[in-house]
């Protein structure tokens, strides 16, 4: 026997089990900054890395796609772990998950500290501080966007806004004290751990749960698996996230490798910097024009260009207009996306699932994209153009599966906000 649409929807299952998101007052706002501070401690110290990557390509007798390999798998294992933690979450376990991925993120930077090879570099910055970044991402996202419903996207991109500032914070910490005040790698990462340390604190003490447990359930939500547009905004970040991180890796080897560049920082912070205004405007656009995949598509299509016209930089003031340009729309693709994601659950007391599921999906695109990368740059001598060239078209795709997910939704009505 088959129920109707409408007995669909309203059948117990899908019902709201708790009042509709206050989408305001301090205490939706305080989850905000929380939230912020978690892209600050996650992305933005993976939108850092390059400061990393150029740093061990000069100390460590590995080739740039072998050490993209300690950047790719600590930001894949914080999409990896998320249908487990977000299942956790749901069931009402989000003050463990959290405060044990906090935990494991300080003790991975800390142990830094005192590593020596490789190994010990990946053990301690792939892989610990990877799981707590999974630990922490996935049920701070679902926790902080239970809190609001029309101004989802705009307290999602000022929650992931803190990916910028991180991405500026420790770049400039790590530079300083390693090579302006001569500190050794021991006593700079442990700097570094030490400023994580107090900006974990109040997601520690402030993130609140909003929606009663949902104990009962699988780990993942297979009615998602019948939802076209779910699966195919979920191989949109799938394919976006695959190429979206290459110039977060590699903008500071290029500059130094391809154009003679010494002081790679200023790429790097600039990448960051206008950073904070593609990820925050573009969320106020959405919400209160647009619609959150309105205006994702568009930006996924300029980013796949921008990356494109990479190609073509041969100079210095070429690579800072690119900077500029990519930071806005590469960095508004990263707000976008999980703040898009958000939407994909029918009912926020599944959100955590939903978001879990998609972000563990992203995690192999993130294990994997970066090496490619490098083992493209290295194939070709050098040169960055086979890489740049599989960036833009990932990239590419991705946009074009958005674009199938918006249709998918509600069709070829350009009037609709979705």
């Amino acid at each position: 026997m088959h129920m109707s649409k409408e007995e669909e929807n309203h059948s117990p299952e899908t019902l709201p089990s708790s009042p509709p998101p206050p989408d305001d007052g301090l205490k939706a706002w305080l989850q905000v900054l929380c939230m912020h501070l978690v892209f600050f401690n996650t992305w933005g110290v993976s939108n850092g890395f390059a400061v990393f990557q150029q740093l061990y390509t000069e100390t460590l007798p590995q080739t740039s796609s072998e050490i993209s390999w300690i950047g790719s798998v600590q930001i894949s294992l914080l999409f990896f772990l998320g249908v487990f933690a977000g299942r956790a979450t749901d069931a009402g376990y989000f003050r463990l998950v959290y405060t044990t991925g906090t935990f494991l993120q300080i003790l991975g930077f800390a142990m830094l500290s005192l590593c020596k090879t490789y190994w010990q570099i990946f053990l301690t910055q792939a892989v610990c501080m990877g799981l707590g970044n999974g630990l922490t991402f996935g049920p701070g996202l679902a926790v902080m966007s239970s809190y609001f419903s029309r101004h989802r996207a705009v307290a999602v991109g000022i929650a992931a806004a803190g990916a910028a500032t991180g991405g500026m914070v420790y770049p400039i910490l790590i530079n300083q004290l390693l090579h302006t005040h001569g500190l050794s790698f021991g006593w700079t990462v442990r700097a570094a751990a030490f400023v994580m340390l107090i900006t974990q604190i109040p997601g520690v003490l402030l993130f609140k749960t909003r929606l009663p447990p949902r104990s009962s359930g699988p780990l993942i939500d297979p009615s998602a698996l019948h939802e076209p547009p779910f699966l195919f905004f979920t191989l949109s970040m799938f394919l976006n996230f695959w190429g979206l991180y290459f110039a977060f890796f590699y903008m500071g080897t290029f500059a130094r490798d391809r154009l003679g560049v010494r002081d790679t920082q200023p790429f790097i912070l600039t990448l960051n910097a206008v950073g904070v205004v593609g990820r925050i405007v573009p969320g106020l656009i959405g919400d209160r024009f647009t619609g959150k995949l309105n205006i994702l598509i568009p930006l996924s299509f300029v980013s796949a260009i921008v990356v494109y016209a990479w190609m073509a930089v041969s100079t210095v003031s070429g690579l800072y207009v690119f900077t500029v340009v990519y930071g806005l729309v590469g960095g508004a693709a990263q707000a976008l996306f999980p703040a898009t994601a958000t939407t994909m659950a029918p009912d926020m007391s599944r959100a955590g699932t939903r978001i879990g599921m998609i972000l563990s999906v992203v995690g192999f695109a993130t294990l994997t994209g970066p090496a490619i990368d490098g083992a493209l740059i290295q194939g070709m001598g050098g040169r960055y153009t086979g890489a740049q060239a599989f960036a833009g078209s990932v990239i590419f795709l991705g946009a074009c599966a958005a674009l199938a997910a918006r249709v998918a939704k509600v069709g070829w009505e350009l009037k609709v906000k979705v």
